[in-house]
C-alpha cells in the first residue's frame, strides 16, 4: 500500500519519523509521528497528532500501512439513509 503523501524516514538506527506532506517542510504539522524501536520485535510510537491508533506496533513499517489504512478510510461508512418527501398538506 503505497501513499505517496506519508513518507517513513529513518533518522537513527532505532528511530524514525512519519511525514506528512500534505504540509510543507517548514510546518510543524508535517511530523505525524515518532517511532522508537523497542526491541527486535516491537517499536513504540508517540502521534504528534490526535488518531486513534495503537502506540506499540511489531514494526516501523506496520506503524506506517496502519496510518496509511486509517487515511484511506472514508469517513461515511454506510450510505446516507433516505427520507421521504411528502407534499404539503391540503388546506381546506
Amino acid at each position: 500500500m503505497s501513499d505517496p503523501r506519508f513518507e517513513l524516514r529513518r533518522v537513527t538506527d532505532t528511530e524514525w519519523l512519519i511525514l506528512d506532506h500534505k504540509y510543507a517542510a517548514h510546518d510543524a504539522r508535517q511530523t505525524v509521528a515518532c517511532v522508537y524501536q523497542v526491541d527486535t520485535v516491537e517499536v513504540d510510537v508517540v502521534w504528534m497528532r490526535d488518531l486513534p491508533l495503537a502506540n506499540c506496533y511489531m514494526s516501523a513499517d506496520e506503524v506506517l500501512a496502519d496510518l496509511q489504512r486509517f487515511h484511506a478510510t472514508p469517513d461515511r461508512t454506510t450510505a446516507p439513509i433516505v427520507i421521504p418527501h411528502l407534499p404539503p398538506l391540503a388546506t381546506a
